[in-house]
């Protein structure tokens, strides 16, 4: 279970995650699952949760920096509405900015513990549910963490920038 390596780095995605997360206070139990949980709708179906309890790390830029939005399964980001609130011109990140600003691949984002801090807005959604699930630092593993965790652990505002 050790997970992809970075290049120029000795240690696993999943040994990363974890040193990031005990970094931050947390333990988390990391839950695997061979047929992959890269889509919510894959991480929602192995756990046996809701869908609007999986949190989406999507990496967005705006003004050509890096930007996190930890958006509920359930909804997808309105980017005019992201832009407005970040101020700035947003733009999809591809797999290389992804990996180049978190250290980790699309599908395997956590919500914490990347390359550099990012600045991070979480949907209201998330928080209306006891617990949420994330991605583990690779394509087939999550973790269940409170939203208070989410929010403390990422350094995210709670903010309104999802389609209604």
């Amino acid at each position: 279970m050790g997970g992809e390596v970075a290049p120029g780095s000795r240690m696993s995605a999943r040994e990363r995650f974890l040193a990031g997360a005990e970094a931050l206070g947390l333990t988390p139990e990391i839950l695997r699952f061979p047929e992959g949980t890269r889509t919510a709708e894959q991480a929602a179906a192995a756990v046996g949760c809701e869908l609007g309890q999986i949190v989406k790390s999507l990496v967005f830029l705006c003004d050509g920096q890096p930007v996190l939005a930890l958006t509920s399964g359930a909804n997808r980001v309105d980017t005019t509405r992201l832009g407005e609130l970040l101020g700035g011109k947003i733009a999809r990140a591809d797999a290389d900015g992804v990996r180049e600003a978190t250290g980790y691949a699309i599908g395997g984002t956590p919500p914490f513990g990347h390359e550099r801090m990012l600045r991070a807005v979480v949907d209201r959604a998330l928080l209306t549910y006891d617990t949420v699930w994330a991605a583990a630092g690779t394509p087939d593993t999550v973790f269940e963490l409170t939203p208070d965790e989410l929010l403390r652990a990422s350094g995210a505002k709670a903010a309104d920038f999802v389609s209604r």
